[in-house]
């Protein structure tokens, strides 16, 4: 059998495989997850010809962040495609071609032989990215780009024939990667880095060079559009999010998620200790995976659903263990010589373990990966009934800026900032921003209830300082309280409706009969002042 037809047959059971966990293991039948539902405003407003803004009408916000993503996912809608189809068509496509590029470009770039490519193939394939795709983020999109621009990167490295060419498709796809995303462009820096340390110095100079043509230009062509577009450089969640602070949590939820994703490649990556030439391989290597690790130093950890931040690490992972391992046979024969013989017991033996072991950590990213899921939220059912009013011109005030917004399609006000300038610039939500917005709803997750008191903190909290904004407006403003969900009274989401509404009873009447599903556990959630505490 030729080698081209075991490469058909290996390529065909990947897919098999993946097509198999997803439909076995991967709930597509629920709504969005929360903050993936924010890009999805986004792009539904983009395809209907509004740009990209927050409300109809309002100044562009690149709250997003996921930029490609968001116009790929738009103009798929635009041709006729919901907007829940076209977000998970996209995700789920690029999660089957990133399988078929790491498995080709072991192959073609790494000279790779069929087993080790089909391991990380397999190993990448039933990770964490059917799960993100169907809660709808488009974190298997950036990957296809990470993918992409790193085996593009080892091509310059692997090869004798190093053109000009190679170096701009290289600078290219680190570009198109970072208009994905923003942290894109750190991780192209990363290995661009990497493989600077490893190809000749005159060769280095001249893909810096291709390199820097390719940013400056092309980049600073968006660049400047972007700024003038938003009138901003950067994303608005940057402004709320980052802010030039150092999150020690950030890094170390970074850190664990990056050494869960990649256990079964750390041994291999310490091997190359073993000589002063695959030291500095294996140390370029680890250049793109340690420096993607330690610039979530810079961001908080929310919003971090199934360490999806980190996802594209699993890629860098599976992309850099087989080159540092490469040669061992030859430097083994080399040192042994005719002496090292194994008998065909020892050699089944040390196959098998061998087999144990990557089964063994086939099956713990398996059933981490089963881990990352959510649950049915009554926020999806209060704004598919809340679109009724849709045409009324109300506002809804609320710290929860997904679903509720998404599907309502209200005029919403993101209390936390993520999606609002001001708020994001000014540091805070305040009375007075409230009473120029006028909200008819008012909605906020909080840690307090009827029967449980708001928690008293010594240190000044941004989020209950928010929550608490909001409690003073509503009561001060003619705000009747329809609702207070949870399943526990520590726990909960506040829905408050303008008196004065025409539709103020009826509004309420119907949030308060929709079954509300928490979110983190799937449980059907009380309502607290219908309840009566026990203290």
């Amino acid at each position: 059998m030729r080698l081209k037809t075991y490469d058909l047959l290996a390529v065909t059971a990947l897919l098999t495989l993946t097509a198999y966990v997803a439909v076995r293991f991967v709930n597509f039948n629920i709504p969005p997850f929360e903050d993936a539902a924010i890009l999805m405003r986004y792009a539904g407003h983009l395809a209907e010809g509004y740009g990209v803004v927050w409300n109809i009408g309002e100044q562009p916000v690149d709250g997003a962040t996921d930029f490609l993503f968001m116009v790929f996912v738009s103009i798929l809608k635009y041709t006729g495609t919901s907007l829940e189809q076209s977000t998970r068509v996209i995700s789920i496509s690029s999660h089957f071609i990133s399988i078929l590029l790491i498995y080709a470009g072991m192959r073609k770039v790494q000279k790779s032989g069929i087993i080790p490519a089909f391991i990380s193939a397999t190993y990448f394939a039933i990770g964490p990215g059917l799960f993100l795709a169907a809660a709808y983020f488009g974190t298997p999109f950036f990957t296809l780009g990470v993918i992409s621009s790193w085996i593009l990167a080892q091509n310059l490295l692997f090869t004798s024939n190093r053109t000009i060419a190679n170096y701009a498709y290289f600078s290219i796809s680190c570009l198109i990667t970072s208009l994905i995303r923003p942290e894109g462009a750190l991780i192209s820096a990363f290995m661009l880095m990497a493989i600077s340390m490893l190809i000749p110095r005159k060769n280095t100079l001249l893909l810096t060079e291709v390199f820097s043509i390719v940013f400056v230009t092309l980049g600073g062509i968006y660049f400047i559009w972007h700024w003038k577009y938003f009138g901003h450089p950067l994303p608005n969640p940057y402004y709320k999010k980052g802010g030039g602070q150092f999150y020690l949590d950030g890094l170390k939820n970074s850190v664990k998620a990056s050494l869960s994703l990649g256990l079964p490649f750390i041994p291999i990556v310490l091997l190359s200790i073993r000589s002063r030439q695959t030291l500095l391989k294996g140390t370029a290597f680890v250049i793109p995976i340690l420096g993607s690790t330690c610039m979530w130093s810079l961001l908080s950890n929310e919003m971090n659903f199934g360490a999806r931040f980190q996802y594209p690490i699993l890629a860098l992972w599976v992309l850099s263990w087989f080159p540092l391992i490469r040669d061992i046979p030859s430097e083994f024969a080399i040192l042994c010589g005719r002496k090292c013989t194994f008998s065909i017991m020892q050699k089944t033996a040390a196959l098998l373990f061998i087999s144990f072991i990557i089964a063994s950590f086939f099956k713990t990213q398996f059933y981490n990966s089963k881990g990352i899921t959510y649950y049915k939220d009554g926020r999806y059912d209060i704004g598919v009934m809340l679109e009724r009013y849709a045409d009324r011109g109300y506002t809804i005030a609320t710290t929860e800026a997904g679903l509720l917004p998404l599907y309502s399609k209200w005029r919403a006000l993101d209390t936390w900032g993520l999606n609002d300038e001001w708020i994001a610039h000014s540091g805070k939500l305040t009375l007075s921003y409230l009473h120029e917005k006028r909200p008819d709803i008012i909605v906020w997750h909080s840690d307090f209830s009827p029967c449980h008191p708001p928690s008293t903190k010594s240190d000044s909290d941004l989020w209950s300082d928010q929550v608490m904004t909001l409690k003073q407006y509503a009561e001060q403003n003619k705000f009747t309280l329809a609702a207070v969900f949870g399943t526990r009274p520590d726990d909960t989401h506040y829905y408050y409706v303008r008196s004065d509404l025409p539709e103020s009873n009826q509004i309420g009447d119907s949030i308060r009969s929709t079954p509300y599903t928490w979110f983190t556990n799937g449980r059907l959630s009380k309502n607290y002042i219908q309840e009566q505490c026990v203290l």
